[in-house]
């Protein structure tokens, strides 16, 4: 699914996200950036050690919730990773809309300061972090929407879903955006 946002490309696809030829993927990171499961064990299995020895070196304090900080990309097919921290879900009176979108408009701001031209997100915290998936669709989506219209860069963003029920939440949602 497409959809053009001040004549930028906004793309959901069902996939990989270790498989993206992009500029940059985002990692849905811990805010030590000591890898772990899901997306980020993927990303540090595809990648291989040049990615943690290089977020060891450049942050060794980690990455606050609600922010992102970029690296290489090992042996991805993609220049750069943007490890985004997103909030562990707790019933959403946490402030976790509001960390969720910074973690998205961060990365967003990392991909175009790192002159990336496409980018590639997975449903950051919807994993083991718990964040609904309807609720985590509404969150990304308008960030990255409002994003476009403020910046028109980059030229693609392409959220990469894994499965089909986060493929869905978020087609929904931006049907209902657009």
């Amino acid at each position: 699914m497409k959809a053009k946002i001040a004549g930028q490309t906004l793309e959901l696809v069902e996939g990989n996200i270790v498989d993206q030829r992009v500029d940059a993927v985002v990692n849905a990171a811990n805010s030590r950036l000591e890898g772990g499961g899901g997306v980020d064990g993927a990303i540090h299995r595809g990648g291989g050690p040049a990615i943690m020895e290089e977020t060891d070196r450049l942050y060794p304090d980690g990455c606050p919730t609600g922010s992102a900080v970029i690296s290489g990309a090992g042996r991805l097919p993609a220049k750069h990773v943007i490890h985004a921290v997103g909030p562990v879900w707790s019933g959403g009176k946490s402030g976790e809309p509001e960390l969720l979108a910074g973690a998205h408009r961060r990365s967003l701001e990392l991909a175009v300061e790192h002159g990336c031209r496409s980018v590639a997100f997975p449903a950051i915290s919807t994993g083991v972090y718990g964040y609904p998936l309807e609720l985590a669709a509404d969150v990304a989506l308008r960030t990255v929407i409002a994003f476009l219209k403020e910046n028109s860069r980059p030229e693609l963003v392409r959220f990469v879903l894994f499965g089909r029920p986060a493929y869905e939440a978020f087609a929904a949602k931006l049907e209902e955006l657009k």
